[in-house]
């Protein structure tokens, strides 16, 4: 684009290459990209405006979020080539799962889903009763994966929870990525429903196989999100890929640790905190590791966001403790608003902020365990083993928009470690996604890789000044 050095107020038309639409739950933004096809591409900004799925149509909230994209850039008329989009619109990508033994194949199946960006709802193991089918009908979710058994063992369970699941006749996606002898089952079963046939998520004792399980979550997701309220003239406007914004954001982690380094994120929001990990782990601990955990790891704390569930953040702190660290809780309860605007309430954000990073950290790392047997004492590892991570990243308004986001991470690396957790080194870097465009470039990156990858350290490099 020509005109990309001279956006002010003297341009009134102007054509870009790519518009990336993050379409959240109460909130629309739309970010610009420029010269995406050349080793120099542009970040030249963003709109935002409430999200309008509830009345009936997305398009409405996208235009409002273009037009304050225009007035940032001073253009009357803004045309894009192409726009790609990521969705947790509509209560997101909402998934339920049921395997066989929960530590094995619901647990595989779990992760498939939570790392392609959906909110699991639902998690059963054995072969479902009366309450679980009626929990599922009454759920709805988007998409249903069964898995169970590994190739050529068990098929009983699966087959049994596909029968009763078919007879719901709930006319929702279907996929299986259980013991591969039960495909052919399957297409019978659901010969009048979507069905979706992956590999095993936990083909072998203690090999998980979850990424092409993700894969085809992220496509039915896609081709199913016209559905959802509000969502169905979304294609109208976005001519390219759309992805669960919590899918993104692990794209954007994978494609760091390829070119860069093994990685943790960190996604602090108003309702959850997200933590992704991108690593393989030590060689020696994976010697001694009790069960099997993917490279590519997300977790998703319901309890912990700073403006929806802010009380739970206040009550896991402690009421007392917040008192004699100077902070009145009647008076900032009165006054909370999603986004912080005295100095009080933004140093009350940023604790609550700490807060979840620590305690959602300790929920994602894994950690030195000694038993005793007949042998003697035993030293195992059990969950993700981070000892090897190389950047850790803030991403998300809490962390990139209030000072502090940095220290807030460093924490990670220096805190006492009784617990022997399997944190990263002292030596891992810390970075902000101060453009906060982490998701955006998830989702471009799927056809702009080397752009998205450069725009990335952009932002990390960045320096702005926080609020």
């Amino acid at each position: 684009m020509s005109q990309r050095h001279s956006l002010k107020s003297d341009v009134n038309v102007v054509k870009i290459d790519v518009l990336v639409a993050e379409i959240g739950s109460t909130t629309t933004v739309v970010n610009g990209f420029d010269s995406v096809h050349t080793e120099e591409p542009v970040f030249l900004g963003q709109g935002q405006a409430p999200t309008s799925v509830l009345e009936g149509d997305v398009r409405i909230g996208l235009n409002a979020a273009i037009n304050d994209f225009k007035q940032k850039l001073g253009v009357d008329t803004l045309a894009y080539t192409e726009m790609f989009a990521t969705s947790s619109a509509a209560g997101g990508l909402r998934m339920s799962v049921h395997g066989l033994v929960f530590d094995m194949t619901v647990r595989a199946a779990k992760e498939a889903a939570l790392g392609a960006g959906a909110i699991v709802h639902q998690v059963t193991a054995g072969k479902l009763r009366r309450t679980d089918l009626k929990a599922l009908a009454e759920l709805d979710p988007n998409i249903i994966l069964i898995a169970g058994g590994v190739d050529y063992g068990e098929r009983e369970t699966a087959i049994d929870n596909a029968e009763k699941i078919s007879n719901l006749q709930l006319e929702i996606p279907v996929i299986y990525a259980g013991n591969i002898e039960n495909q052919e089952e399957m297409r019978l079963i659901f010969e009048d429903q979507p069905l979706h046939l992956v590999e095993n998520v936990f083909p072998k004792i203690d090999e998980l196989n979850v990424e092409p399980t993700r894969k085809v979550i992220q496509d039915v997701f896609e081709a199913n999100i016209m559905h959802a309220p509000g969502m169905n003239h979304v294609f109208d406007m976005v001519t390219e890929t759309i992805t669960p914004t919590p899918g993104a954001v692990m794209q954007a982690a994978k494609l760091i640790a390829n070119h860069l380094g093994d990685v943790l994120v960190f996604d602090v929001g108003g309702a959850t905190t997200d933590i992704h990990s991108v690593t393989k782990g030590s060689e020696e601990l994976g010697q001694i590791q009790v069960s099997p955990e993917p490279v590519a790891k997300r977790t998703v704390e319901g309890d912990l966001g700073v403006y929806v569930n802010f009380k739970n953040v206040v009550e896991l702190i402690g009421a007392e403790v917040l008192a004699k660290e100077g902070f009145d809780l009647e008076a900032l309860s009165e006054s909370y608003k999603q986004i912080p605007k005295s100095e009080e309430e933004k140093r009350f954000v940023s604790r609550l902020t700490e807060e979840a990073v620590m305690l959602g950290m300790k929920r994602h790392v894994g950690k030195i365990r000694h038993v005793y047997g007949p042998t003697g004492r035993q030293t195992l590892v059990q969950g993700k083993d981070l000892t090897q991570v190389k950047y850790i990243i803030g991403t998300g308004g809490a962390l990139t928009r209030l000072k502090g986001g940095a220290d807030i991470l460093n924490r990670i690396v220096t805190q006492h470690n009784p617990e022997q957790l399997l944190l990263p080194s002292a030596g891992a870097s810390v970075l902000l996604d101060h453009d906060y465009i982490m998701a955006s470039l998830g989702v471009l990156s799927y056809k702009y890789e080397a752009a998205a990858l450069r725009l990335l350290k952009q932002s990390f490099e960045k320096e702005v000044e926080m609020g």
